[in-house]
């Protein structure tokens, strides 16, 4: 599933093109996705001019003057962007929504599992949406700090990578990030996350920003579905030091694999979760 770097990067992709312009035409190709789309989908959002294309821990939030569309790209959407007098490519089965825009501009919304979702709510009552209202603190904003990770974490009695992964502590980190900043922090992903406080809980909140800041500059990461906006791929999957990397050697390690077995994966809430547990305390 996408996770805030893969959905910041398309963000990014769509902001330019959405903000400010008017959404002359939207087309939508099935009745639902993860759920049914809302009865006056079309006619809310068709001749709407885009305020601002912004995120919310996984969701693209795409603001018009009136209406908000909430946007959760579920385990395999993608965003395509044709730009004016691209020659946009013929309607595949799994193409699913696609919104004309004025100047000649075309999104289209592809979804072979059609696990995500698109709802709309009035713009002045977007922070009161079930699916927004109970979401954390963005990890690269200012309400993100060690003394708040702390806080949210104190007496939780979850591995602190559960924790680290349900958004109401931090929005938007998901199994691969939460790896990758554990170890950078070098917290086992066993620790109870209530023991996670002080200088450890300083260095994780630290590790996770720099993480997240990392793969959006390399435009996320591509496993198997996610796509950058105009169909590349992002690059950080090379740049893991554990994710995905079972008995192989982390960065800078020196030990015998043969002895030590390398990472290790283990599974937590049904998730592959990797670490070195002689970097990891």
């Amino acid at each position: 599933m996408p996770e805030l770097p893969e959905v910041e990067t398309v963000r990014r992709g769509l902001a330019p093109i959405m903000e400010g312009a008017v959404i002359v035409r939207v087309h939508v190709r099935r009745p639902d996705l993860r759920q049914p789309f809302p009865k006056d989908f079309v006619e809310r959002l068709q001749g709407a001019r885009v305020v601002k294309a912004g995120r919310r821990s996984k969701y693209l939030i795409i603001e018009t003057q009136i209406d908000t569309l909430i946007w959760h790209l579920g385990m395999s959407g993608q965003v395509r962007i044709y730009a004016p007098g691209d020659e946009v490519a013929p309607v595949g089965k799994h193409d699913h929504v696609q919104f004309d825009l004025e100047g000649g501009a075309v999104i289209v919304f592809t979804d072979p599992r059609r696990f995500g979702l698109m709802d709309l709510c009035q713009t002045e009552d977007l922070a009161d949406h079930p699916l927004i209202r109970a979401i954390g603190p963005e990890p690269l904003g200012n309400a993100f700090s060690g003394p708040a990770l702390a806080s949210a974490l104190k007496n939780k009695k979850v591995a602190i990578k559960q924790a680290i992964m349900d958004a109401r502590v931090v929005a938007g980190v998901g199994n691969i990030y939460a790896s990758e900043s554990l170890f950078r922090a070098g917290i086992s992903p066993k620790r109870m996350a209530g023991t996670v406080q002080g200088g450890r809980a300083e260095k994780l909140a630290n590790a996770i920003k720099a993480i997240l800041k990392e793969a959006i500059a390399a435009g996320g990461s591509t496993l198997k579905d996610h796509r950058t906006t105009d169909g590349g791929l992002g690059y950080f999957q090379h740049n893991f030091a554990v994710y995905d990397r079972a008995g192989i050697p982390c960065p800078g390690c020196d030990c015998d694999v043969s002895e030590t077995g390398g990472i290790q994966r283990l599974e937590q809430g049904g998730r592959s979760t990797y670490y070195c547990p002689r970097k990891q305390r």
